[in-house]
């Protein structure tokens, strides 16, 4: 078949358009059960409700911005996302719709793989999601506690573990942005160590259709046939990285 959006001819199996300057999704990503409701002026997943409230996030990918600009250990409580996300982010709400938002306490728990210190608990007005509220909400298949083994066979990694998960729910962690490109979105979780953040993949180029889980965050250079996370991690966080908004909304 060929991709609707850019004519290319797309391979058997792929759920997204390979040609990086498209990779637009082939297969549709599926609606939350919650559905989608509009506030504000973006399009919102409805994740959970509570009583009054309902935690929302956002469809899309709504911008990219450095995580943290300083090449520096971090944790959510201290990085420039958190104070952008509860500063300039939520300032361009009305104040009726502010109003409406719900300050939460977010447990910030440990990598799950790595033990890397999530920090202390913070009270916020908007957020992102964590690794552990990700598989709560778009699926797990065991991967949480249970790390992935490396693929059969393989001839670039000697590694016994893989740093991301792979399942049957990658479909639904994928998101687009604004172009309807499938895009990588960051979370609040860290990663393999202090200077990375944990992300769910967006267009890397490759063969791979995305919505994996990465655990380790990035930075993952090949060293003598290992993930080394030691190197170049130190500016992963400067690079303009996806988001996606996430709050409790009175309703």
């Amino acid at each position: 078949m060929n991709c609707p959006y850019c004519n290319i001819e797309v391979p058997v199996g792929r759920e997204i358009c390979p040609n990086t300057s498209c990779y637009k999704p082939i297969k549709p990503i599926p609606v939350p059960p919650g559905g989608k409701i509009r506030f504000g002026e973006y399009d919102w997943y409805v994740l959970e409700k509570k009583e009054n409230k309902a935690l929302l996030l956002t469809e899309k990918v709504v911008g990219a911005k450095e995580y943290h600009r300083k090449p520096c250990a971090f944790t959510w409580e201290t990085c420039d996302m958190r104070q952008y996300l509860n500063g300039t982010f939520y300032d361009s709400f009305s104040e009726t719709d502010r109003a409406r938002i719900i300050e939460t306490v977010n447990v910030n728990d440990n990598n799950p793989w790595y033990g890397t210190n999530g920090g202390n608990p913070t009270n916020d007005k908007v957020f992102l999601l964590s690794i552990k509220e990700v598989f709560r909400y778009f699926g797990d298949s065991g991967q949480y506690e249970n790390r992935p083994r490396m693929y059969e066979n393989c001839d670039w990694c000697k590694d016994e573990f893989l740093p991301w998960t792979s399942d049957d729910y990658n479909l639904n962690r994928r998101a687009v942005n604004d172009t309807g490109m499938v895009a990588g979105w960051a979370l609040r979780s860290p990663g393999a160590n202090e200077r990375l953040v944990a992300n769910v993949m967006g267009n890397c180029g490759d063969e791979f259709d995305h919505g994996e889980i990465c655990i380790a965050g990035g930075g993952g250079d090949i060293a003598d046939g290992h993930f080394v996370f030691d190197t170049v991690d130190l500016l992963q966080a400067m690079k303009p990285c996806g988001f996606r908004p996430a709050l409790w909304l009175r309703i």
